[in-house]
């Protein structure tokens, strides 16, 4: 009896507590929620300034991995998770004047659109080939996001994480919705490739049809890509010109950096006529045309001859046209305009900013903002005004396309420069809000993306940095450094053919969206008739 009792007691000790077991049972179910923020993360570490660009591969193959087969109310928590870990850190730079209110309000507001994808992919999870579905509510996502609220916010799109990647080619193919569906169905394929390899090895079954799709959606955005690069040229087409960009810096960076409006234009008018000494002493090549960033003068130059002064005498000292970024109030409507100031005859060509930043040049909601924060208020005490017409300044016979700060984020904003004849576009930038933080590089890696979707040469001048030349083949020639005073001098080339890209427009977005609507519609059609037969 002694000896049977010692084995009761071992065995005792061998079973878990209920307690235990129940701790474990939450630990377990906590692993999918840690796995999506943690996926999360890893896509922010595949964006600029890092070169990471293939994590965005796992990023999202652990992303369908938390997501397939979940109901509606898991997924959307997994992908509001997901978005957090995504958009936190890529959005800090929002909050670095102006504290964490704004920057926690918009995640908060925009993983709400990552969370409704997550609700849609896991939908999808379950129809055949639901790697091309799940890639396409993404894409449906993203596209609804850079149109609401506020006329959209399309930062962090999945593209403008691969500028250094093997896909980029295929922003030629059909922008920035292509080259993202690309890199979704290629990490959503590798994780479906990798459920099948272990699914066979634990049933000895192999699903052909499962199989083949799996890796079809690995194949074909890599095929896609390697043919895509006879897209991509930097040839010039119609003759060269050559550049040069100033970066004249300010006087102190942050909200404050416009106090010394006019400390701005003087440091870019010095600037311009350091490289006119050059030029002079040889040590420079003279250029067909001068590019001031975004804010370089803020002062009015058509209500301030001061500063009309200013500007007029870099012009003559360069002997060349500039491009300058003012701010004008003209017919009580304040403008974010560029304005071409040539050394003869003065101003004579304008474009007025048209997709302008909420909370940054006009503030929606105003008197419930100011009633959450009367501070915030004072940063915009005048609405900016949008343009109405695309901008391409002819300059000596080169067409150049103007896409200012914000709108390089766009699709439509950089398209239509190229389809009213831009031969190479500009994307002149004010960045010294935002300190030294990793917003510079990532609006850097949109305007990469942009010279490869149009095929075209883009220059990014900059107050504070980072300044640069970007080829076709959306290569970096030429940069600066953040916060130093500084001018590039460059022949680039200026090309008249288009993409496949520029000439097809919204029309891949629209089929993209048109696929993830299927698939949803899909799945609800099979819900319903699933219904009506248990009724039945």
């Amino acid at each position: 009896m002694t000896v049977t009792a010692t084995s009761v007691d071992q065995q005792d000790q061998l079973q878990p507590s209920p307690a235990s077991g129940a701790i474990g049972g939450r630990l377990r179910r906590l692993v999918p929620a840690v796995a999506s923020a943690l996926c999360g993360v890893l896509l922010y570490v595949s964006f600029p300034p890092r070169t990471l660009w293939w994590l965005a591969l796992p990023a999202f193959a652990g992303f369908g991995w938390v997501l397939r087969g979940r109901g509606w109310k898991a997924a959307f928590g997994l992908g509001y998770l997901f978005g957090l870990g995504f958009l936190l850190p890529l959005l800090v730079w929002t909050g670095v004047e102006v504290g964490p209110g704004p920057w926690l309000a918009l995640v908060a507001i925009e993983a709400v659109f990552v969370a409704l994808a997550g609700v849609g992919i896991a939908a999808v999870s379950r129809l055949p080939a639901w790697p091309v579905w799940a890639a396409a509510v993404w894409i449906a996502s993203e596209a609804v996001r850079a149109r609401v609220p506020f006329r959209g916010f399309p930062w962090g799109k999945i593209a403008f994480g691969q500028a250094d990647g093997v896909f980029l080619p295929l922003a030629a193919v059909g922008g920035t919705p292509v080259l993202g569906l690309a890199v979704l169905l290629c990490g959503f394929g590798l994780y479906e490739t990798g459920r099948l390899i272990a699914e066979r090895r634990r049933t000895r079954v192999l699903r052909r049809g499962a199989a083949a799709a799996a890796l079809l959606s690995v194949a074909v955005p890599v095929g896609g890509a390697v043919a895509a690069r006879a897209l991509v040229s930097d040839a010039a087409e119609n003759g060269t010109v050559t550049v040069a960009v100033v970066q004249g810096n300010v006087p102190r960076s942050g909200l404050e950096f416009s106090a010394q409006r006019r400390a701005v234009l003087d440091y870019h008018a010095r600037e311009t006529l350091e490289l006119a000494a050059d030029i002079k002493a040889g040590r420079a090549q003279k250029p067909d045309y001068v590019l001031w960033p975004e804010n370089s003068s803020d002062i009015d130059p058509f209500t301030n001859p001061d500063a009309a002064a200013v500007i007029g005498s870099a012009a003559k000292a360069v002997g060349v046209p500039i491009s300058v970024g003012g701010v004008v109030e003209r017919d009580g409507r304040l403008l974010n305009e560029q304005i071409l100031w040539d050394p003869a005859k003065g101003p004579t060509q304008t474009y007025d900013k048209r997709q302008i930043q909420p909370f940054g040049e006009y503030l929606p909601l105003r008197g419930l903002v100011g009633a959450i924060n009367k501070d915030w208020t004072g940063m915009v005490r005048q609405d900016f005004s949008r343009g109405g017409e695309p901008g391409v300044f002819d300059i000596g016979g080169a067409r150049v396309g103007l896409a200012t700060c914000y709108e390089a984020a766009f699709d439509w904003a950089v398209r239509d420069t190229v389809t009213h004849g831009a031969e190479m576009i500009s994307v002149p930038s004010n960045n010294a809000t935002f300190d030294r933080s990793e917003m510079t590089y990532q609006q850097l890696a949109m305007s990469r993306i942009r010279a490869v979707e149009h095929s075209r040469t883009v220059t990014v001048p900059v107050t504070s940095g980072v300044s640069a030349f970007i080829m076709p083949d959306g290569r970096i020639t030429q940069k600066t450094g953040m916060f130093v005073p500084a001018y590039l001098v460059q022949k680039v080339p200026l090309r008249t053919s288009t993409t496949p890209a520029t000439e097809l427009g919204i029309l891949p977005e629209i089929a993209v969206v048109l696929v993830a609507a299927g698939g949803i519609g899909w799945v609800v059609g099979s819900g319903l008739r699933g219904r009506r037969a248990g009724d039945a």
